[in-house]
């Protein structure tokens, strides 16, 4: 690979937030990587090389794999302390910057334009591969890729969804205010609404009752598909809460939406739901 490929993905938001998510809040969390094993990393996604950031605990062989998969604004300082807060929960936690191979978020002022030049480029199929070749780098590592967990906000709750009808290694998904329905297209072909039958490990959805851009009308969409879904064991056993007066991205401690209530019960909730999948 390119050592210019390298250099330009080092520009990469990393210890720092993106610019579209301005202002910071001073009341953004700040985890402690005290114990851990934590940094900057490459994932050969075959064709490429991917930057991502990973944290683990420090010595510790065969740790359970969590991929947490970024909100719009890509890999930043809030998605590193979320990496941070599972690895001391015990996990292996890697967050990939899924949306290289178009252009760095953190580079655009507004969301507006990170929908046009970043999101709207994404290839469903392309993430879901480029998150495989992920658990295959945290098996390199000494992980335990048979414990793998998968966990996303904002857009990357929705890829939380259809990654855990992918990928028959998951053994449990967590999706942050992901989005459950929408257009179909060329990019998107599927929404969580439509593959809650072919769901391989259940999923816990944590959703706002005040969020502006998922109505509570698709949270209803998503619970009665899940419901449909008789044969599958997995959809049966996922499950959505949604919390009292939250909006879109109340877990985002560094933005205004930031519910620390429903933040804190939401991540406890997490992980009783990760720990009952015994991959805690």
């Amino acid at each position: 690979m390119p050592m210019s490929r390298r250099t330009l993905l080092k520009g990469f938001t990393a210890g720092g937030f993106a610019a579209a998510a301005s202002p910071v809040l001073a009341q953004a969390i700040t985890t402690p990587s005290d114990g851990l094993e934590e940094g900057r990393v490459f994932v050969d996604v075959g064709d490429d090389d991917m930057f991502a950031y990973r944290a683990y605990p420090k010595g510790k062989k065969n740790a359970p794999v969590i991929l947490v998969v970024p909100e719009i604004f890509g890999v930043h300082a809030y998605l590193e302390d979320v990496c941070r807060r599972f690895a001391q929960a015990g996990f292996y936690a890697l967050a990939p910057e899924i949306f290289f191979r178009h252009s760095e978020p953190g580079q655009y002022a507004t969301v507006a334009a990170i929908l046009e030049n970043v999101i709207a480029k994404m290839d469903d199929k392309q993430v879901m591969a480029d998150l495989d070749k992920c658990v295959e780098f945290a098996g390199t590592e000494g992980a335990d890729v048979k414990k793998l967990a998968v966990t996303g906000f904002c857009w990357g709750g929705r890829i939380t969804w259809l990654y855990a009808a992918h990928q028959p290694a998951v053994k449990a998904g967590v999706a942050w205010y992901g989005r459950l329905v929408g257009a179909k297209t060329e990019l998107t072909p599927r929404h969580p609404v439509d593959v809650a039958a072919q769901l391989k490990a259940p999923v816990l959805g944590l959703y706002g009752s005040e969020d502006s851009s998922i109505p509570l009308d698709t949270v209803e969409q998503m619970r009665k598909a899940l419901a449909a879904a008789d044969n599958n064991p997995f959809a049966k056993a996922s499950s959505i809460t949604v919390f009292d007066k939250a909006q879109h991205g109340f877990h985002a401690d560094y933005r205004p939406t930031y519910n620390s209530t429903a933040a804190k019960q939401a991540y406890n909730q997490a992980l009783e739901f990760l720990r009952g999948k015994n991959l805690i």
